[in-house]
């Protein structure tokens, strides 16, 4: 019987079926952080229970951390408590632990492909939603909650219902200043953030297949903002030659029966999906938000649309931009910005910092804008220095932070102020989300770079 990608894995990875319930499903890589993993250690040490498989569990500091001045104490009591109890927890229950400090040490869904921890036909867990992200190497990835965190250390599986199947085919080349980003938000604003809710997507097409390892990451980090369990893409010579030689890959003849397997790792041509979606790449352009959730976008040389244009409730609508500052018809060029945040597991990979600084190269920041420029592990930001990207930058007056989530979202030091604009690389822009009273315009490293140089929302075709 042919099957599709999404079945292949999910299928090899049930414990026990249960009838008109939900399934008992294994779990390959466990991700924890300090946030969501403090009160699953604290279940377990109540009922005496230890975590069964240490060694499928791995531990970063990524939310709470600060991301200047990292050598010293973290001034903020709960999140310097919450970095100590995942510190003391990882050595008690003998699980690898990547804090501050650490070589190893950046955001949860950088450091796992980056270390070849996540590889294709795998089940990945995280208490964090943007656990898709791992997804992009074929891999089934979803966040959990924190009973559930519990669950997995303690049971190595989970109870889940198995999600129904979704393609999103895209096909075409892509216009020039277009990226993964604009991509995922287009395809985010044409189904909503409900249109994938109880699916398990899988995207296909040319342009998925043309994207690099990190621009797939991208995608499926997105995923979830359209309401999907998760985001895959089939494993192919890209995926292989990404994950050879990291530390966590397998090696020699194991690396040899590991990619053989990953090869069968495809949707079979004749397989079936609940739902099936195409769009063509030529009607993508480089997109921006103009609300407060990601589906509320639209091509940076669009008009916001009329609330009679949109799916929902007209005074649910009319508040959002009333958040904002914006109105129906409103012309997006030329809104003036305050602050740029480029980062998070989003768009924080090397290859959104190189084209950051393809745009910056040559030009200033301007005056009126207070630039984060993040990178997503240690990692990166040893690549921004090898490359000679941080020289551009600082040329520009620009300064590189230390790494972390940072502003993505208001769970540490770098808060965008009430009423002020931040065009933000990350993936959420709900209210509130990067600060108290702040607005959230999500889009992507070309379009922040733009934004940064212009201190308008700028249409990046314009400056290359």
């Amino acid at each position: 019987m042919s099957t599709t990608l999404f079945d292949k894995v999910w299928d090899s990875h049930v414990v026990r079926k249960i009838e008109d319930g939900p399934d008992v499903f294994f779990i390959d890589r466990h991700f924890i952080h300090e946030v969501t993993s403090p009160v699953a250690f604290l279940g377990l040490k109540e009922r005496g229970i230890s975590v069964l498989y240490p060694e499928r569990t791995f531990a970063t500091a990524d939310h709470n951390t600060p991301t200047i001045n990292q050598h010293l104490p973290v001034a903020d009591f709960l999140s310097a408590n919450q970095l100590k109890a995942l510190e003391d927890n990882a050595a008690e229950y003998g699980i690898s632990h990547w804090g501050l400090g650490h070589s190893k040490n950046g955001i949860v869904h950088v450091v796992g492909p980056e270390n070849g921890i996540t590889l294709p036909g795998a089940t990945i867990v995280c208490g964090d939603s943007h656990t898709s992200t791992h997804g992009a190497f074929g891999a089934i990835a979803f966040g959990i909650g924190t009973s559930e965190v519990e669950m997995v250390m303690a049971t190595q599986c989970i109870m889940q219902p198995k999600p129904k199947r979704m393609r999103i085919n895209v096909n075409g080349e892509l216009s020039k200043g277009v990226g993964p980003k604009d991509v995922a938000l287009y395809i985010i604003s044409q189904l909503t953030t409900s249109g994938g809710t109880g699916y398990f997507a899988e995207y296909a097409g040319d342009v998925f297949e043309n994207m690099s390892m990190e621009g797939r990451m991208t995608v499926c980090n997105l995923s979830i903002e359209m309401g999907a369990r998760g985001g895959m893409i089939a494993p192919d010579q890209k995926t292989f030659d990404f994950l050879e030689g990291r530390l966590y890959a397998p090696k020699g003849e194991a690396w040899d029966k590991a990619v053989a397997y990953w090869k069968t790792l495809k949707t079979d041509d004749d397989a079936v999906f609940d739902t099936e979606l195409n769009f063509n790449a030529a009607d993508i352009e480089p997109m921006i938000t103009y609300g407060t959730n990601p589906g509320m976008g639209i091509g940076i040389s669009k008009h916001i649309p009329n609330a009679n244009q949109v799916e929902g409730g007209e005074e649910t609508y009319k508040k959002s931009l009333a958040y904002m500052g914006f109105h129906e018809d409103d012309v997006m060029i030329g809104k003036p910005i305050d602050f740029v945040f480029l980062g998070s597991c989003t768009n924080g990979r090397i290859e959104d910092f190189r084209a950051f600084t393809a745009i910056v190269k040559g030009r200033k920041k301007a005056d009126n804008v207070t630039a984060w420029l993040v990178p997503g592990s240690h990692v990166v930001e040893a690549q921004i220095k090898e490359e000679g990207l941080l020289d551009i930058l600082t040329e520009a007056g620009f300064v590189l932070r230390q790494p972390g989530c940072s502003a993505c979202l208001a769970m540490n030091d770098d808060k965008v102020p009430a009423g002020k604009y931040a065009v933000s690389t990350s993936n959420r822009n709900f209210e509130g989300r990067q600060g108290p009273g702040s607005r959230t315009l999500l889009a992507s490293p070309i379009m922040a770079a733009a934004a940064a140089v212009t201190g308008k929302l700028t249409d990046p075709r314009d400056l290359f």
